[in-house]
């Protein structure tokens, strides 16, 4: 886990440690100490809860910037599917477009076509007697991080197929390559959430991405509305537009893959409900699971701008009168087996007691112990979450008994020997 990339970081001289960030973590990957918070690696998925909910701005993600684009040749963006929903419909396509290349890009990919084809393919995968139901949908990488962390006995029912913005990148520099040969070619992602971010530095199922980077749409919505704001566009070109930039909202996936027993959950609070309850089998009948970290799906993102009601009510606005894209052009063009991941994925321990059983039974027997000398009221004052989590803490010495108030007013431990 020590090589594991995550792009939400602390901003140590914001925190206050006022335990909001801790509070919300839905995998507990936050303590306070001294004053601070801190994350612990092995436990966040870089949902970026931590980011939206913090008072005091304390939590960022890791970007790159626009002066990492003079590494290469070739510079292509590739907006996240919720980023054009960023900007008023006075701004058509063409002009947003525009205004990124006039900001330092050759070209910009457009990734919703690539997730028609891949809804397509669900929609026939939905139909297979051999795949395992219900299907969850790896769109949201903070929802796959969250399966190999909490439940692990999902990753079957994991479809093992690439996002639209890998499908995207690696064609686009097949193409390149084939167009420009010996040219560098460097696709950066405009991303709306960090957990985007994290699956380009250190995907899952794929050894490497097909991205070489990404910046955050907040970062750049200021620069872009300065040009759109200040030049008119008398281009004539008509940026296409595809059913896939539905994939940004809650129930898009499910829409354009034409899969009608699928439940949509957003909230990732909600989704772990939801994901527990499928691993206890009670979600019989359901072939596809479609899942967001974020409220309303991508466009609730923590790095976007817009608020995401309106970003959803201009996404349904544009795909509304939209026809799907021809399925001979689908299968003529795109082997589903060229589709998939080329690596598995594992289980995550996050726990890790002890790699000896025994020691790890004998440290747990310890944790129960502990939690009949603690109040059970998780009032967070001690900087763990939970009380569950202080035990955890002070069995694996990163804590001590006497971290909780209620310990320190009733005089220590019932049990010394603890």
């Amino acid at each position: 886990m020590a090589d594991y990339f995550h792009s939400v970081i602390l901003i140590e001289e914001k925190c206050t440690g006022c335990t909001v960030c801790m509070q919300n973590c839905p995998t507990q990957a936050i303590r306070v100490v001294d004053g601070k918070a801190q994350i612990t690696p092995e436990k966040c998925i870089d949902c970026g809860i931590c980011i939206r909910v913090c008072p005091y701005g304390a939590k960022t993600a890791v970007t790159d910037t626009m002066r990492d684009l003079e590494a290469y040749d070739i510079k292509a963006a590739m907006p996240s599917m919720s980023f054009y929903s960023q900007f008023s419909q006075h701004y058509s396509k063409t002009k947003i477009n525009n205004a990124l290349k006039t900001l330092g890009f050759d070209e910009v990919i457009d990734q919703s076509y690539h997730a028609e084809v891949l809804a397509y393919h669900l929609g026939n995968l939905s139909e297979d007697p051999q795949q395992v139901k219900p299907m969850i949908s790896t769109y949201c990488p903070a929802i796959t991080r969250l399966i190999q962390i909490k439940n692990p006995e999902l990753i079957k029912n994991i479809i093992p197929i690439e996002t639209p913005m890998e499908v995207a990148a690696r064609l686009y520099k097949e193409a390149m390559a084939e167009r420009n040969p010996g040219a560098s070619v460097g696709i950066f992602y405009i991303s709306q959430c960090p957990a985007k971010i994290t699956s380009i530095k250190k995907p899952i199922g794929l050894g490497r991405s097909s991205l070489d980077g990404a910046l955050s749409t907040k970062n750049l919505y200021p620069l872009l509305m300065q040009i759109l704001s200040h030049r008119e566009d008398y281009s004539q070109e008509l940026t296409a537009a595809y059913l896939g930039e539905n994939w940004a909202i809650l129930g898009g996936q499910s829409l354009t893959s034409e899969i009608e027993a699928a439940i949509k959950v957003d909230d990732i609070d909600e989704v772990a409900k939801i994901l527990d309850m499928a691993e206890l089998g009670k979600l019989s009948g359901l072939k596809f699971i479609e899942t967001y970290a974020c409220v309303g799906g991508c466009v609730g993102g923590p790095l976007n701008v817009e608020n995401p009601f309106i970003a959803r009510y201009r996404v349904e606005s544009r795909t509304r009168s939209l026809s799907p894209i021809d399925i001979d052009e689908i299968e003529n063009n795109f082997d589903f087996g060229k589709l998939l991941w080329d690596l598995e994925i594992e289980p995550i321990d996050i726990l890790g007691l002890d790699k000896d059983l025994s020691v790890a039974l004998e440290k747990m027997d310890r944790i129960d112990k502990l939690l009949g000398e603690l109040p059970g009221i998780d009032c967070g004052a001690c900087g763990c979450p939970s009380c569950r989590a202080l035990a955890e803490d002070i069995v694996q010495k990163k804590a001590r008994l006497s971290d909780c108030v209620f310990q320190k007013l009733q005089g220590g431990p019932k049990n010394a020997t603890l």
